[in-house]
């Protein structure tokens, strides 16, 4: 699957037209990681996110070692990390570890995102909309959970 196909399958793009989709394929930056490789560390500065094209990563939590780090969620192709350095500077979260090889993302700085929200407000929209309802979709789950 190409870039763009990949890119019209995740649900923070959902709603955009294939010219829309081009244009965030358009600042998208790959990177490869292997096995076990660290992508982003727990408390570290969010001002990218990524969107796995190829393989799997682990989201664990905790500042121990990766062997007794606790793993949240594992996610594959399609699927989204660090989305909310859109929204802000704030320290990651949680540790990102590839768990194949190789395992391919593409990376969207914070910046860049900007810049093209700023050039083109409906994307802007949309993603935000689309994130805000991912957001709204976690918190009622989790607090839902809790009870």
């Amino acid at each position: 699957m190409n870039l763009h196909q990949t890119l019209s399958t995740v649900d923070l793009f959902e709603g955009l037209t294939e010219a829309e989709i081009a244009k965030v394929a358009s600042i998208c930056k790959e990177r490869q990681f292997s096995n076990n490789q660290v992508i982003a560390r727990e408390g570290d500065a969010g001002d990218e996110f990524y969107i796995i094209t190829e393989g799997f990563v682990e989201i664990m939590l905790g500042e121990r070692p990766a062997t007794a780090a606790r793993v949240i969620v594992s996610l594959g192709s399609g699927q989204i990390i660090g989305e909310m350095a859109l929204l802000d500077h704030g320290p990651r979260s949680a540790s990102l570890r590839a768990t194949s090889e190789p395992t391919v993302v593409q990376v969207i700085k914070q910046t860049d995102f900007e810049a093209l929200c700023q050039y083109d407000a409906r994307i802007g929209y949309i993603v935000m909309r689309n994130l805000a309802a991912d957001l709204a979709f976690k918190l009622r789950h989790r607090n839902l959970s809790d009870r």
